[in-house]
């Protein structure tokens, strides 16, 4: 038993952040199939009176899943999303987009509902992971949007994976399933408004990082040394130490080569360029 426990705790150490997101989704689903019931306080309702008394939901809502193709398909498109994107941009940043696309899916879905009633209907309840990897999604496609992608026997850029992926949410708006297409374009939104601003140089999610960062330090034991020896760094640069320098450059190189995938794809990179971005990405 220690042995395979010790097992699973290698496999799941080994796995990127957004594998080890699949691996939860995947624990709460099971355990959901074996109580049955009991997960109604992690559902996001759609009134945001029964919100307020569950502010949580907003975040869990989008660990919860209704039946396993459900669960399957969100998480093989979040698997093959991950991987492209963590060949690109850092975990942090995975991270950042894919739970403020989940919030943005939350607040869009509640929001019309409350606005608009007598379309939508009234106390509906929303779960799956479905704007969060619709943020992701339409993140690359909006960052890189002529970059072309494989399907089957011929290529598509993918700003036309990104516009039929919405078009069809739109109308799906239309359909049974109205307010989890609310919640994708919500995500979707977040993940398009995310790439614009990052491609001007300003990372949006950085605030919700540190806020992020402050909660999980509140579970970290402190470490307290009753002694401080305090020195001053003679290997400063301006202000930097050599690897903070040497990493601000490497960021800066990795920012000029996403811009040139941007602008004319990933085929005009070089060699060099490409050996550098793999590098990179690990």
């Amino acid at each position: 038993m220690t042995s395979l426990s010790q097992d699973i705790k290698h496999k799941l150490s080994n796995l990127n952040v957004l594998e080890k997101i699949i691996a939860i989704n995947v624990i709460v689903f099971a355990i959901g199939l074996i109580f049955k019931s009991g997960f109604s306080w992690f559902e996001l309702p759609s009134d945001f009176s029964d919100f307020i008394l569950k502010p949580w939901s907003i975040i869990t809502y989008a660990f919860l899943h209704g039946d396993f193709f459900h669960i399957l398909f969100n998480m093989l498109w979040l698997y093959f999303i991950g991987r492209m994107f963590l060949n690109l941009f850092s975990a942090k940043m995975a991270l950042n987009i894919y739970f403020l696309g989940a919030i943005s899916g939350g607040l869009l879905y509640m929001l019309c509902y409350t606005l608009f009633p007598n379309i939508f209907g009234a106390n509906s309840r929303l779960v799956g992971a479905s704007a969060a990897v619709r943020a992701l999604l339409i993140f690359i496609c909006a960052y890189m949007p002529n970059q072309e992608v494989r399907f089957f026997t011929f290529s598509l850029k993918l700003w036309y994976v990104g516009v039929a992926i919405v078009v069809l949410d739109i109308l799906g708006l239309f359909g049974l399933n109205a307010g989890g297409n609310l919640a994708h374009l919500g995500g979707a939104l977040l993940g398009y408004y995310y790439a614009k601003q990052l491609l001007k140089g300003k990372d949006i999610g950085k605030g919700f990082e540190k806020l992020m960062d402050a909660f999980v330090s509140l579970f970290k034991p402190s470490k307290k040394s009753p002694l401080k020896t305090v020195h001053k760094n003679k290997t400063k640069v301006g202000g930097y130490t050599k690897g903070e320098f040497n990493q601000f450059n490497n960021q800066k190189k990795i920012d000029v080569i996403l811009d040139k995938i941007s602008k004319s794809g990933y085929d005009s990179l070089t060699a060099k360029e490409k050996e550098f971005l793999f590098k990179a990405g690990k």
